[in-house]
């Protein structure tokens, strides 16, 4: 079973409540909850919110580390097949819809990253900005320009990557996976009022600030450069810090980014008809188990 849904939606608590009722593990899809280092500014459940329920890829990678999607994919798999084996059903629980997909209907075989190649184009992002980059991107690829999430700067990176390092494309190398027949996979999406999902965002942010996210982001501010940190929450204090941004300002800018960033997670969700909305309500809840049994 997949949980999926805008940020701060419920995700998390709806998938340890699924887990424990069901005997079962939950598998984070969150590319930012895999850092250690940034347990505060992206929402990492504690002991008490994950139920008692075990938990995988939260917190398990140092912040220099770099996954893929499809570095993801197959460190999952193992983990799949043994909860599969042991209790005939899995959670998985995300809002990195690439992630889930990668796990759910493989990805093209595309190069690996090219390490040096990469830097080069960090470093035009962290120079230029986006725009001179989504720029050559639309020269070398206006179907995939046209199609992609203009605004997640690593997705950019990696389709320019991609054009550049073969000569191609991007879009030119992409088919459409299908979804794997080897597992009964059931979709459930997280659905309530957009003014009850934003109020939900500003009030985590303000628990954020409260647990010791300016903390948090300035033990991480030498790593500043590192894709990993380029988040919502982080990129903002670091303006701040900066002094381009005071501190009431960049928390106002967090709540309207992650505010931003959940319409684009709704939009990547509602494309794929495949998801079943649910208001993650009691008697919702019931009805989601009862179609795992």
């Amino acid at each position: 079973m997949v949980i999926g849904g805008p940020t701060a939606s419920g995700k998390t608590a709806l998938a340890a409540e699924i887990a424990r009722a069901l005997g079962t593990a939950v598998i984070s899809a969150d590319a930012r909850q895999f850092y250690r280092a940034m347990r505060i500014g992206t929402g990492q459940p504690d002991a008490d919110e994950r139920l008692g329920v075990p938990h995988h890829f939260i917190g398990h990678l140092d912040v220099a580390e770099t996954w893929s999607a499809g570095t993801f994919a197959r460190a999952v798999e193992p983990v799949l097949q043994e909860l599969l084996l042991k209790h005939g059903v899995a959670i998985m629980a995300g809002g990195s819809g690439l992630y889930v997909d990668a796990v759910l209907r493989g990805l093209d075989p595309m190069p690996m990253a090219d390490t040096g190649l990469r830097q080069q184009l960090q470093e035009r992002l962290r120079t230029e900005g986006l725009a001179p980059l989504l720029e050559e991107l639309r020269v070398r690829d206006p179907a995939h320009w046209a199609a992609m999430d203009r605004h997640n700067p690593h997705r950019v990176l990696r389709a320019l990557e991609v054009c550049i390092a073969t000569g191609q494309p991007y879009s030119a190398q992409r088919t459409t996976p299908s979804e794997r027949t080897d597992m009964r996979v059931l979709r459930f999406a997280i659905d309530m009022p957009r003014a009850e999902l934003y109020a939900r965002i500003d009030a985590r942010v303000d628990r954020m600030m409260a647990a010791g996210l300016v903390e948090e982001a300035r033990a991480l501010l030498p790593h500043r450069h590192l894709n990993a940190l380029n988040t919502v929450g982080y990129k903002e204090l670091f303006a701040h810090f900066d002094g381009r941004t005071p501190l009431d300002r960049a928390v106002e800018l967090i709540k309207q980014h992650t505010r931003n960033y959940a319409k684009r997670q709704l939009t990547w969700l509602r494309r794929d008809a495949g998801w079943r909305w649910t208001r993650a309500a009691p008697d919702d809840l019931a009805g989601v188990i009862g179609q795992c049994r």
